[in-house]
């Protein structure tokens, strides 16, 4: 069964069609990055995913669930796109407990499972009683990305992950996404605009424009990478 399946997905904002997907299929325990300049349809087709917009046609199912007529996906998807996943007038660890408190989760489970993502959050974020509207940027993508991985989720949906990040962060979260993967057999979807960290994590790749996937990169090697860059080159 595939973990993400993508049937004739279309979105149509007035006359502009912002996704237009005949058919997308992503395998269990597959991590896959989409790429595309600004406007391509990323973040679109990832709201559709998460039935955070609905579709002017066409269906997505999540383990075989279709998104928009059954909740069920909700509980083995874990996903953090925006800062509008937060909720700001909350400490670090009040949202990580509501998060766990969503998913079934003691707050003791939660503590147990913190303790991974520890270097990566840093004191700066756990060592104190902060709300989250009070935190940098960089903290803030931190909390968002803990809380969708602390679930342990079977499918895993993220939006510009390394954005706000400092390098070191960058390469920690890169590991935690590699682990997670090997160790729970995770399905990871990501969007990025950085191809170096996509193509170091990243099993497959997919190039968006206009909303259409134009290519479909399902070995990652020098070619294909080679491909990627000249592409942007010739839309400078």
């Amino acid at each position: 069964m595939d973990a993400i399946n993508i049937t004739d997905l279309k979105k149509i904002y007035s006359k502009v069609t912002a996704v237009d997907i005949p058919s997308l299929n992503i395998d269990q325990g597959e991590i896959v990055g989409i790429v595309g300049n600004n406007g391509a349809g990323k973040t679109t087709l990832l709201r559709l995913c998460l039935d955070l917009i609905k579709a002017t046609k066409g269906t997505v199912r999540l383990n075989g669930i279709e998104v928009s007529s059954d909740d069920r996906w909700k509980k083995v998807t874990g996903s953090y796109l925006d800062t509008n996943f937060l909720i700001e007038f909350l400490t670090a660890k009040e949202f990580l407990y509501f998060t766990g408190e969503a998913y079934s989760l003691s707050n003791a489970e939660i503590d147990k499972r913190k303790i991974v993502f520890e270097k990566f959050m840093t004191n700066e974020i756990t060592g104190n009683e902060k709300y989250i509207h009070e935190l940098s940027s960089g903290n803030k993508q931190k909390i968002g990305i803990v809380s969708a991985m602390i679930i342990q989720p079977e499918i895993l949906i993220l939006d510009e992950p390394f954005n706000f990040l400092d390098p070191s962060s960058q390469i920690i979260v890169k590991r935690l996404l590699l682990d997670y993967n090997q160790k729970y057999g995770t399905t990871i979807l990501l969007s990025s605009h950085n191809l170096q960290h996509v193509t170091d994590i990243c099993s497959r790749i997919i190039l968006v424009e206009s909303g259409n996937v134009i290519r479909d990169y399902t070995t990652i090697n020098d070619v294909a990478l080679l491909e990627i860059k000249q592409y942007f080159e010739n839309k400078v």
